[in-house]
């Protein structure tokens, strides 16, 4: 009985985290301590502004990737650049899945590299040296928000 009241606990505090992990927090919390968000997901809603595809980039491995592009995300609080990398090893021509002024939630894993990490730029994968204070959400979904 003890066992399935511990287990009945723990379950309900993964639910209860997995709960909060879905809703949507402000841009300006992220970068005001972007160390504890570095590569975790977050939810995060707002309105998409400068849209630009990137030109195809080569990654380490040597492999070609195609359809990435850069935005960045406005909420009420701030913004942060975001990243979408598109499909590596396949040649592919797509437009952006954002316009600019579209409202949307986006499901995105929080970059803070400062540490030499990697980041998505106008040039490609670029790495980070240890003075630059990138902060870029990786897009992992975004969905549109209609009003």
């Amino acid at each position: 009985m003890l066992l399935l009241a511990i287990l009945w606990l723990g379950w309900f505090a993964i639910s209860a985290s997995c709960a909060s992990a879905a809703e949507p927090i402000p841009i300006r919390e992220i970068l005001d301590e972007p160390k504890s968000f570095h590569l975790k997901q977050v939810t995060l809603q707002g309105t998409v502004r400068n849209v630009t595809p990137l030109d195809p980039y080569r990654v380490q491995a040597g492999t070609m990737c195609y359809g990435a592009y850069l935005f960045s995300l406005e909420d009420e609080t701030s913004s942060i650049n975001v990243a979408v990398y598109g499909r590596c090893g396949i040649p592919t021509v797509k437009d952006p899945d954002v316009d600019d002024g579209q409202r949307i939630e986006l499901a995105a894993t929080i970059q803070a590299p400062s540490h030499g990490g990697y980041y998505l730029s106008f040039q490609g994968l670029k790495v980070v040296r240890d003075r630059e204070g990138i902060i870029q959400a990786v897009a992992d979904r975004i969905t549109s928000l209609t009003e």
